[in-house]
């Protein structure tokens, strides 16, 4: 399973011959200069919430190759006014039979709104089931009991956890959320793109290496195969 780190929170999937991409926020963060969006693959543009950092690219893309959009009901309504009707509403606890597999919108504890200053919904995970293995991407959120839910259901290849503290949880509770998934690949995401949230790499790294799971810190552009 190739996952694409494009930078922040975004990154991409390819499974089952579909690209499947999330959260696109590239062409204003600097860290993801050297990445050109134009060749940026989609089939399914996955939006966990409605904050400008997690979708700046997300219409543009979907435009360029005609992806649909999975999200929450609000967001997708958005995008529809957009003339982007190519899409899939969901809700909590709701899931999505797709071509590559299924979808289930898992809950994320943060907050949400539009660009434009519009209701963005609730904030929310996704957890993705396929033939070829399955992933838990946690959207902005802190640690919350509720992950041990994930972990109890569904086995994971990866997941893919915000870390970069004062917005989200930070590393060490992101290890804990890793512990709830019973998951041991942890692919970081939502860190050193301001100054807020960067982070020690190097004290991430050993604080998930001395619970037993390997924190993949990528640089934007950079792919593992989980």
């Amino acid at each position: 399973m190739k996952t694409t780190y494009y930078g922040h929170s975004c990154f991409g999937v390819e499974v089952n011959s579909k690209h499947l991409l999330f959260d696109p926020f590239i062409t204003p963060n600097d860290l993801a200069r050297n990445i050109d969006i134009t060749k940026v693959p989609a089939d399914f543009i996955l939006i966990s919430h409605g904050h400008a950092d997690h979708l700046a690219d997300a219409a543009a893309i979907a435009r360029r190759t005609g992806a649909t959009i999975i999200s929450n009901y609000e967001i997708t309504v958005w995008y529809g006014k957009q003339g982007l009707n190519r899409s899939v509403a969901m809700n909590h606890g709701g899931t999505a039979k797709l071509d590559f597999g299924r979808v289930k919108f898992v809950n994320a504890i943060h907050s949400s709104s539009l660009p434009d200053g519009s209701y963005g919904g609730n904030p929310g995970g996704f957890v993705v089931e396929t033939g070829s293995g399955n992933f838990y991407y946690s959207g902005d959120t802190a640690l919350t009991l509720d992950m041990k839910l994930i972990g109890e259901t569904t086995p994971l290849k990866f997941a893919a956890l915000c870390l970069g503290d004062t917005f989200t949880m930070g590393y060490e509770d992101a290890a804990r959320a890793a512990e709830f998934v019973r998951c041991q690949n942890i692919l970081g995401l939502h860190f050193d793109t301001f100054p807020p949230i960067k982070i020690d790499r190097d004290a991430g790294v050993q604080h998930f290496a001395s619970r037993g799971c390997r924190l993949h810190l990528l640089n934007p552009g950079e792919s593992a195969e989980f």
